[in-house]
């Protein structure tokens, strides 16, 4: 019921979190992030039975429920080494759990592969449902098979519901309910572990069980699918209102900014021109960072002009001055300034337009009310 939505919200987030890494390359978190949600994704394709059944068309009986288990598994892995990454502390300590899951996942996907192999050919096309449920092989498969899912939902369920108790309140929801859905599917793989060994007494009995089992672990699936949901939803609008308000504030700068690369051209940080194309888009600065870009540009500028503001206005204050006596006197100031300065005359600085606040954001209002006041007295 939830798997189709599930492999299309995972499509969505590959792509999404892919561009981010094509643009931070060496980020941990989301080179790890990416892999899950491929290796996750390609786990619920191979789940369907048509693929199951295609694959082991083209090979030999057992090989679809092979791979399948093996990526999905490698995609739980990736997705328990997220939140392992994410968590601050030194890294040792984070080479320390890699190996060790890294070896235990190695360890489990060497049984599967061994206890495949060891299973006559007429039985490995075998389920939950079969009657060789007593045969070594075939339990082996499924108990270490489902051990290790155990683990991986129960320490990624905890690992949720721990991140939740920390983060905003709407991500933490989103948190919740992925940790929820998780320890959901934690229950179901112990029920499977319990149903595996009903079965190897009684083979093919307890099917009741096995069917409200099935019915659990599709809801706590839609559990987790509502938690990726909201949780990508709250990033999604998070992301559209602060490039929204970085890009306005980037064009209220225009003004100022303007006027003062005008006059200092060589405060404008050029791209090299042999920069290939694809460095180029990857390097590519964001909203965010080109309206911090042009507000260190404008606060060059004004540090540049401010001898000559001290020339024209040499009684006012120009670090608490209204932006509209700024304006007046940058207007002036830009009217005196000289095309050429020589390089040997040393100019004394003046502090200009200082915020009222010591945060990024107060600085960035006031150079904003200086070039709205800018704009209107040249308009």
């Amino acid at each position: 019921m939830f798997q189709k939505p599930l492999i299309v919200l995972l499509g969505v987030g590959v792509l999404w979190k892919g561009a981010d890494l094509a643009r931070a390359p060496h980020d941990r978190v989301l080179r790890f992030l990416v892999s899950s949600l491929l290796l996750l994704m390609g786990g619920e394709v191979l789940s369907f039975r048509e693929v199951n059944a295609a694959i082991d068309r083209a090979t030999t009986a057992g090989v679809g429920k092979l791979v399948f288990n093996e990526v999905y598994l490698s995609g739980l892995f990736a997705l328990l080494m997220v939140f392992v990454c994410a968590t601050p502390g030194p890294n040792a300590e984070f080479r320390r759990h890699l190996r060790l899951n890294a070896g235990l996942l190695a360890g489990v996907l060497s049984i599967l592969v061994i206890a495949m192999l060891a299973t006559p050919s007429g039985m490995r096309g075998h389920s939950l449902g079969t009657p060789h449920m007593a045969q070594p092989p075939i339990a082996s498969f499924y108990i270490v098979g489902n051990s290790y899912f155990v683990y991986a939902y129960l320490a990624c369920g905890l690992w949720a519901l721990r991140y939740a108790r920390r983060a905003s309140r709407h991500l933490g929801l989103g948190l919740l309910s992925m940790g929820l859905g998780l320890l959901g599917l934690t229950i179901t793989s112990v029920d499977r572990l319990v149903l595996v060994a009903l079965r190897i007494d009684a083979p093919g009995s307890h099917q009741a069980f096995n069917t409200v089992n099935w019915s659990l672990s599709e809801w706590s699936m839609g559990v987790v699918l509502v938690g990726i949901c909201y949780t990508g939803v709250v990033q999604l609008v998070t992301r559209v209102r602060s490039v929204a308000y970085h890009r306005r504030m980037y064009h209220e700068l225009a003004p100022l900014w303007g006027a003062l690369t005008a006059a200092y051209p060589e405060l404008v940080l050029n791209r090299q021109p042999s920069e290939s194309r694809w460095r180029s888009a990857r390097r590519s600065r964001s909203h965010e960072r080109r309206f911090y870009r042009r507000l260190i540009e404008c606060r060059d500028g004004l540090v540049r002009l401010s001898p000559y503001l001290k020339r024209v206005a040499p009684d006012a204050d120009l670090a608490r001055a209204p932006a509209g006596q700024l304006a007046r006197h940058i207007t002036e100031a830009l009217a005196v300034k000289p095309p050429t300065e020589s390089p040997h005359t040393e100019l004394p600085a003046a502090l200009v337009a200082s915020p009222a606040g010591s945060d990024l954001g107060a600085d960035a209002q006031e150079l904003i009310a200086l070039s709205h006041a800018l704009r209107e007295r040249t308009s």
